[in-house]
């Protein structure tokens, strides 16, 4: 018979949150949250920055098949022109949030700020390296971002954007210098709004 023993801490629903794609010039910016599963570990999650692309791709799978619950979700590139780039990598967290269809006991937040959310929350600086749960959600995070960015790379191959996700690499500028930006460029972001239009107001 399993101990009934288990701390208060423990039986709690606790949602780790955190977000891909604040810093590309780009595509929209991706937030994740993650319930994990206490009775399922998943071995070597860690920040999703310090992982290959292969090992993310194979802890996504895990992670979908032993969490107790995920969701992704995205603000658009619009919503980040509109709002700014913080406020809407916070809409893409509460809208990761409230899609996981359960309401977490709590939620663990990458960074310094939190999202509006039904459930309380604490923002945790580094939690994508301290803690797994927000390892975990930062790896379904960036693995749906570059997703994202490869299939837009179909669409607009002369970017390349399948090989820097739409970061500020000199290959992506010289390209930008080329081709100007299109419709997936972030225009409130320094080069892309001097490209599109020098009087262009950049969003609170």
């Amino acid at each position: 018979m399993r101990s009934s023993g288990c701390s208060m801490l423990q039986a709690l629903r606790v949602c780790g949150v955190d977000e891909a794609g604040r810093g590309p010039l780009a595509g929209p910016v991706y937030a994740a949250a993650v319930v994990l599963d206490p009775g399922r570990k998943i071995r070597g999650l860690k920040d999703s920055k310090l992982l290959t692309a292969e090992i993310r791709e194979e802890l996504t799978i895990k992670i979908k098949e032993r969490a107790l619950a995920f969701a992704v979700a995205h603000a658009s590139v619009e919503e980040i022109d509109r709002l700014n780039i913080l406020r809407a990598a916070l809409l893409a967290m509460r809208r990761a949030v409230e899609a996981l269809g359960m309401v977490p006991d709590e939620a663990l937040i990458d960074g310094t700020f939190c999202p509006e959310l039904p459930c309380p929350s604490r923002a945790i600086v580094g939690g994508d390296r301290r803690r797994n749960v927000i390892s975990a959600a930062s790896i379904l995070a960036k693995t749906a971002r570059d997703a994202e960015m490869r299939r837009l790379h179909e669409r607009y191959p002369q970017y390349g954007l399948a090989e820097h996700k739409g970061y500020s690499t000199p290959e992506h500028l010289a390209m930008l210098e080329r081709y100007g930006p299109c419709e997936i460029h972030r225009r409130s972001f320094e080069p892309v709004r001097r490209l599109f239009s020098p009087e262009l107001p950049l969003a609170d």
